[in-house]
This record gives C-alpha cells, structure tokens and sequence, in this order.
C-alpha cells in the first residue's frame, strides 16, 4: 500500500519509517527541507510541495497528517483538499479537538474525500514498540486503511482500533491523555513525598525498580520514571514548569458538559497551570490573610 505524509517531524517521520520497515510505500512532505533530507535516509519518497506529494500517489489517495493541532490542520486541508478527488482519504494522526474533527469531516464529507482521525500514542518510542491507536471514521474506510494501522501497532491484533464514527478517535485520545495526566500527577507526588522523608535517606530509583515488578502501579511511566531518578536522581537543571498541549483542558471541560465527575484529571490540569507561576498574587494574598485573622508571619520578598 502507498500513502503520502504529511509533517516529517520525529514522530511523523518514525511512523513513516515504521511503514516502510513494513513493507509499504510512503512519500513524504514537510516544509522544512532537512526534515524531508533526514527523511530521504530512512527510504521515505521526499516531495518538495504538497503539490507534488498528491500528484505522485495513486488513486484513491491516502494522505496521512502529522502536523501539530489547530491552525496548521486547518490551513494544511486548505491546501491538501482542492487537490484531491472523491474516493480519496484523509488521516488527521495528530491531537486534533474532536470538535474541530466533526466540522473538518463535514466539510470533506461534501466532497466525497473521507476523513478519519487516529488518536496516536506511542511517542519516541513508536518505531520500535509500535504505536497506540484509536481510530474514528467511516467503515468503508477503515477496511482500506486496516493493512497501514496493522504495520503500525505493536502487533496487528493489538494496540489499535475502530473505536467508532468520525470524531471518537480524538475524542477518546482527549480522555487516554487526561487519564494520562492523572496518573502523571500520582507518580510526581509520591515520589516527592518519599524524597522529603530525609530520614530514612531513601533510594528512590531503587524504589521504582522495585515497584516496576510483580506491583499493582507498574506501568510504561514508571518505567520512564525509573529511568529518569537513574540519570539525575535530584532533577538537577529541571525547571519546576510543566506544560500542557491542550488535551487535559478538554477533557476537564467536556466532563463538566457530560456532568461527570473528574477531580483527578481537573486538579492534575490546575496543578500544572500552577507550575507556571512565578510571582502568585493568591498565595500573597493568602499569606496577608493570615496574618490580618491570626498574625501569623509574613515572610518578606
């Protein structure tokens, strides 16, 4: 099977080589031209515009994006679309708003082109391990694509699936990620916690290899954990800012839709929004109201 990507960054250029490895065909664009030379070396047809990418591949087209959520999908289907023909299908591989997906295939659908989004996880990692799929669309188009999500997971009966219409992949990538948050979040806290137990000088990677085996909390991100207190144990030179790429808002904000309770994921959300803060009005505002009722001590900048 031939299909062409679009957006040659590590992970759209990993899924890329994971499909040649395969055995498929895959040309590949991305505006940057070292990402397309780095690209070249790993068996990935290169184009120089999307133009040429879509001219080049079979009919009906399978074009598959990897490029970051928003905008750029939107003004990349700009492009992509007026290039297409009905019976043509479009793959949107990144962390889209499954709103914004709904609205995208709508417009496609008119055209005759389908969409599908594939919610993908799997990170650096993907190459080797092979990546996490939910897959939303239409069935017709999903029995085309079934050979290209079997090459990419880790097996072809596992770690991938049609989860439902067009839209439910995101949709359920959105929650995987908010879950994600969570468990994030249990992990750095226990672990601070046993690292401010001075008394007991404890080990703490050695404590993750432990907990890796036979424990009911051992995970891929204990794993990565682990590895991480084994080289810089004190997270020395790390800033104390965690970022967020937007799928734990969402999900935090379709539970309140839904009236579903979600404290885990919401305050694992706030907690990295607080990370940010440098010079926090509220807690010097909470310390003058302690000290306005009780007297309690400022402590002075």
């Amino acid at each position: 099977m031939e299909l062409g990507m679009v957006g040659l960054g590590r992970m759209g250029a990993n899924m890329a080589q994971r499909l040649v490895q395969a055995g498929h065909k895959v040309a590949g664009f991305d505006p940057m031209p070292e990402a397309r030379a780095r690209a070249a070396g790993h068996g990935i047809g290169p184009a120089d515009t999307l133009e040429a990418l879509v001219a080049g591949l079979p009919s009906p087209r399978i074009v598959w994006l990897m490029v970051p959520a928003g905008k750029i999908v939107d003004s990349t289907l700009d492009t992509l679309v007026p290039l297409l023909q009905p019976g043509d299908i479009v793959i949107d591989g990144g962390n889209s708003y499954y709103k914004d997906t709904l609205r995208r295939a709508g417009a496609l659908q008119d055209k005759g082109i389908a969409y599908v989004d594939c919610g993908t996880s799997g990170g650096v990692w993907g190459l080797t391990e092979g990546y996490s799929m939910m897959v939303g669309g239409p069935d017709e188009a999903l029995a085309t694509l079934k050979p290209i999500f079997e090459a990419l997971a880790p097996s072809p009966t596992t770690g991938w699936g049609h989860v439902g219409p067009v839209g439910s992949g995101h949709f359920t990538k959105m929650v995987h990620n908010g879950v994600e948050y969570g468990l994030m979040q249990a992990y750095a806290e226990g672990f601070a916690i046993l690292q401010g137990k001075q008394d007991f000088k404890l080990d703490l990677h050695q404590i993750a290899e432990v907990w890796r085996t036979g424990s009911v909390v051992r995970s891929w991100l204990l794993d990565l954990t682990a590895e991480a207190l084994k080289d810089n144990p004190t997270m020395a030179g790390i800033a104390p800012y965690v970022e967020d790429s937007g799928e734990g808002r969402w999900t935090a904000a379709e539970a309140i839709d839904l009236d579903v309770a979600a404290p885990v994921i919401t305050l694992s959300l706030l907690e990295r929004l607080r990370s940010r803060e440098k010079d926090s009005y509220a807690d010097k505002l909470l310390a003058a109201m302690r000290n306005g009722f009780g007297g309690h001590k400022i402590t002075r900048e």
